[in-house]
C-alpha cells in the first residue's frame, strides 16, 4: 500500500468504534495505535536480540541497562516486553494487560512519549466495549516496516492523519497541519542565499520550530540539506550537502503531536539527539531552549489564537525589557503570531557568531494590525529599524486544508548581503498555484515545483518592478511580481492635527431644557449622606437648580459669539441673584448654552492660548523621509513640518500641531508607525464596463425576463 491507502486503511478503525467514541475522540485510538505499531516493525528485526541481552546482564549488578540495551535494539529506544503484535492478539482473553506490559516494556525515554497519549483509558474503553482486539487486529494488519514504508512517508503518514484529526474537530484555523508544498518553499525560502555555507566540509548547522507540530517542518529542512527533495522515489532536486550535520530542535503545546515528533524523531535517528532536543509545553511562557541561538529558524504559527494563558509570565517578560525576549512590544491578546517571531529573534544567533535565517508564515494581520504606537506597530517598527525583514512573500489563498484565507512567509535575517542592507523586497506569488485534482477540505490549490523554483528566483535576483505572465480573469497578463523599498518606506509619524474651539452662547428655553441632562448640573440635587442629614443637603441642593434656572432665565436672549463676554454676563447674574455657583454646575451651563460656531471668536485657556476643539480634531500620517530628518526648537520634524505647511495649513489656516503628543522612543513630535499594506504595492486598476455595454446586457435580460414570464403565463411576449 502506499501511504494514501495506509491512511485511509487506518481511519477506517472509525468505522469500528464510532458508536464508542465521538468523532472528534478518533485521534485518542487511531494516533497511538499507529506510533505503537511503527515502533513494534521497526524494532521486530533486534527484538530477540534486547531480550538476550537483558536475559545477559540480568543479575549481574549493573545499575543501568539503558546503554546496553540501546546498543542491542540499534536504536536510542527498545522494548523488554515479550509480546509483540502477534504474541498479543495470539492471547485475546488477556489482551488489555498484555498491552499494558508492552507498552510499559519501552525504554523510559519512549514512555515518557507515550504517556502524553493517556492511552491507558483509551485501553479500558475498548476493552469495555468489546472492540480491543477488533482494533489491534486491524493495525496487526498494516506493515510499516521500515523497508516497506521509509521515514519521509511514514512522516507524510502521520501528517495526514492528523490533518484528519483536525477536519473532524472543525479546529481553528490556526491550528491547521501545514501543506507539504508550503513547507518546501518555506525551507527552500530559509536556505535561499546559503548554499556555499551549507556545503562546507564539516558544516554542523542548527534548526529550530518553536511550535513543530509533529515536525514535518524540521524534517523536511534536514532532508532538503541532506537528502534533497525526492517525490515517489524520484530525485526532484539534488541535496546541498550529503555530509552536512543537521541538529533538530523544537518544542510543541499540543500532547499528542509532541508525542507523534519525538517519536518519529526517535525512529529517523538512531542516536535520539534530535528527538531528546523536542521539548514539550507552551513556548510563549515556557522556553524550553533559552539561551540559546540557531542557524536556521522555521515555523507557522497559529493565527487569531489568544495568548491568554501566558499572559501573565508573557507580560513580566515584556517589563525586563531588552534582557527578555518580548521587549520591543506586545500585540493585541486576541493574536499572537508576532509573539512567536520575536521568540525567534531572541533565538536568533548573532551576526558575529554568523547570524540567522527565519522563516515564518501568518496570515495578514500581523502586516497591518494596530496604529502607531500600538504593540504590533512597535514590534514591525523594531523589525524595520533593525533592518531585519529581508522580504515578504504573499502565497495563494486556499492553500490550506482548514481556511483559505490569505498567508504570507517573512524571511527574516540579520546578516542581509550587502546589495540588500536597509531594503525589503516583496514579491506577490498569489498567482502562482495550480487548482488540485481533488480537494481536501479548503485546500483547493497548491504550489508546483516550477512555480515555487519561479518564487526562489525572484528572491535571488532582487530587481524591482520584475514581471511575470500570469492568468487573470481568463486572460493572460504582464504584471508586476517583485517590488522593492527601503525599509523607511513603511514607516511614518502620525501626528495630531488641532483646530480651535469656537462657541457662540444664548440662553434660550431649548438651550436651558438641555441643562437638565447634564451631570453637573444634576448632582447639585444629590447627596452621599444618609438619613436626615443627606435629604437636607438634597432640599438645598433642589432650591439651587431652580435658582439657577431662574437666574439663566433673566438673561438677555442676545446671541453672543465670545465667551468671555457671555461669562462676563453670567457672573453678573449669578452675583445679583446671590447664588453660589459649584464649578461642575458652572461647566454645566456652559456646555447647556453654547453651540459650535465657525463664526464665533476662538475660546481661549487661562494662558491666552487658543483651546482645541476635540470633534475638530484630526490626524495626518507622514511618510518617513530616507534621510535625516532635523527637528526645530518644538521638537518638530522637519518632514512633519513641511507636510503640515502644505498639505494641511492651506486648507486650515488656523490649525495647528499638537505639539504635546511625542514618540516615546525618540522624543519628537508624533507617534512613529510601521504598516505593509502590501496589496497597495501590486495594485492593477481595471477600467469599469463602458456603460452603452451594461445598458445593452440589461436590455437582453429584460427581454429574457419577459418571455419567460409571457411563457408561464401562456400569453404573448411584449414587443
Amino acid at each position: 500500500m502506499n501511504h494514501s491507502e495506509i491512511v485511509s486503511f487506518l481511519w477506517g478503525v472509525a468505522d469500528l468504534i464510532r458508536d464508542t467514541f465521538k468523532r472528534g475522540k478518533y485521534q485518542d485510538v487511531i494516533l497511538p495505535l499507529t506510533v505503537l505499531r511503527r515502533l513494534d516493525c521497526i524494532l521486530a528485526d533486534t527484538k530477540a536480540k534486547v531480550l538476550e541481552r537483558q536475559g545477559q546482564l540480568k543479575g549481574k549488578g549493573l545499575a543501568d541497562l539503558v546503554a546496553q540495551l540501546r546498543h542491542a535494539s540499534g536504536f536510542a529506544f527498545y522494548n523488554t516486553s515479550r509480546y509483540d503484535f502477534e504474541k498479543l492478539l495470539a492471547d485475546a482473553p488477556h489482551l488489555a494487560a498484555n498491552l499494558r506490559n508492552y507498552i510499559a516494556g519501552f525504554s523510559p525515554n519512549m514512555r515518557e512519549v507515550l504517556e502524553k497519549f493517556d492511552f491507558d483509558n483509551t485501553i479500558s474503553k475498548l476493552d469495555e466495549s468489546g472492540l480491543l482486539f477488533q482494533v489491534v487486529e486491524r493495525f496487526k494488519k498494516v506493515d510499516l516496516h521500515p523497508e516497506r514504508i521509509d521515514n519521509p512517508t511514514m512522516g507524510t503518514i502521520f501528517e495526514e492523519l492528523i490533518r484528519k484529526f483536525n477536519e473532524a474537530l472543525n479546529e481553528n484555523p490556526g491550528e491547521h497541519f501545514t501543506p507539504r508544498d508550503v513547507v518546501h518553499l518555506m525551507v527552500d525560502l530559509m536556505l535561499a542565499g546559503d548554499e556555499d555555507r551549507i556545503r562546507r566540509k564539516g558544516i554542523v548547522c542548527t534548526v529550530y520550530d518553536p511550535c513543530c507540530g509533529s515536525g514535518g517542518m524540521l524534517m523536511i529542512t534536514k532532508e532538503h540539506v541532506t537528502v534533497g527533495l525526492r517525490k515517489n522515489g524520484d530525485l526532484l532536486l539534488p541535496a546541498i550537502n550529503p555530509s552536512a550535520e543537521i541538529h533538530l530542535f523544537g518544542q510543541e503545546v499540543n500532547p499528542e503531536t509532541w508525542a507523534v515528533s519525538k517519536s518519529d524523531l526517535f525512529m529517523k535517528d538512531p542516536t535520539g539527539r534530535d528527538a531528546d532536543n523536542i521539548a514539550y509545553g507552551t513556548v510563549l511562557s515556557n522556553d524550553r531552549h533559552a539561551g540559546r541561538g540557531f542557524d536556521y529558524l522555521i515555523a507557522n504559527p497559529p493565527y487569531g489564537k489568544d495568548w491568554k494563558r501566558d499572559e501573565d509570565a508573557v507580560r513580566a517578560e515584556h517589563e525586563r525589557g531588552a534582557s527578555g525576549r518580548f521587549a520591543p512590544g506586545l500585540p493585541r491578546i486576541s493574536d499572537g503570531q508576532l509573539l512567536f517571531l520575536l521568540h525567534m529573534l531572541a533565538h536568533a544567533k548573532e551576526p558575529k557568531e554568523g547570524g540567522s535565517r527565519i522563516a515564518i508564515i501568518m496570515n495578514g494581520s500581523p502586516l497591518f494590525t494596530g496604529d502607531a504606537g500600538s504593540g504590533e506597530s512597535e514590534i514591525r517598527r523594531f523589525i524595520l529599524e533593525h533592518d531585519l525583514l529581508e522580504a515578504l512573500i504573499a502565497l495563494p489563498e486556499q492553500l490550506f486544508y482548514n481556511t483559505g484565507i490569505a498567508t504570507y512567509v517573512w524571511v527574516v535575517t540579520n546578516r542581509k548581503a550587502a546589495a540588500r542592507k536597509s531594503k525589503v523586497q516583496l514579491i506577490d506569488a498569489t498567482s502562482f498555484r495550480v487548482p488540485m485534482r481533488k480537494s481536501l477540505g479548503d485546500k483547493r490549490r497548491e504550489i508546483p515545483l516550477e512555480r515555487s523554483q519561479d518564487i526562489l528566483q525572484l528572491l535571488a535576483s532582487f530587481k524591482d518592478g520584475e514581471t511575470r505572465r500570469v492568468a487573470k480573469d481568463g486572460k493572460d497578463e504582464e504584471v508586476v511580481v517583485s517590488r522593492i523599498f527601503p525599509t523607511t518606506h513603511f514607516g511614518f509619524r502620525k501626528i495630531t492635527v488641532e483646530r480651535p474651539l469656537r462657541l457662540n452662547f444664548q440662553a434660550t428655553s431649548e438651550r436651558i431644557a438641555r441643562l437638565e441632562d447634564e451631570k453637573g448640573f444634576q448632582n447639585l440635587a444629590q447627596s452621599k449622606k444618609k438619613g436626615a442629614a443627606g435629604a437636607k443637603e438634597q432640599a438645598e441642593g433642589r432650591a439651587l437648580q431652580e435658582a439657577v434656572r431662574k437666574l439663566l432665565r433673566g438673561l438677555p436672549g442676545a446671541l453672543l459669539k465670545d465667551r468671555d463676554e457671555f461669562e462676563r454676563a453670567l457672573d453678573t447674574a449669578v452675583k445679583k441673584a446671590g447664588v453660589k455657583l459649584p464649578a461642575p454646575a458652572r461647566k454645566a451651563i456652559l456646555s447647556s448654552l453654547s453651540e459650535r460656531d465657525e463664526t464665533a471668536a476662538i475660546c481661549r485657556d487661562a494662558d491666552g492660548s487658543p483651546e482645541p476643539d476635540p470633534e475638530l480634531r484630526d490626524t495626518e500620517s507622514v511618510p518617513l523621509p530616507d534621510g535625516d530628518d532635523p527637528a526645530d526648537t518644538d521638537g518638530v520634524p522637519a518632514s512633519v513640518r513641511a507636510f503640515f505647511d502644505r498639505e494641511v495649513k492651506p486648507h486650515v489656516p488656523d490649525a495647528w500641531i499638537d505639539t504635546a503628543r511625542r514618540d516615546s522612543r525618540d522624543g519628537r513630535v508624533g507617534l512613529i508607525g510601521y504598516e505593509i499594506n502590501f496589496n497597495r504595492y501590486f495594485y492593477r486598476y481595471t477600467p469599469p464596463r463602458p456603460l452603452e455595454e451594461i445598458e445593452a446586457e440589461i436590455r437582453v435580460i429584460e427581454g429574457d425576463i419577459v418571455r419567460m414570464l409571457a411563457e408561464v403565463t401562456g400569453g404573448q411576449a411584449a414587443s
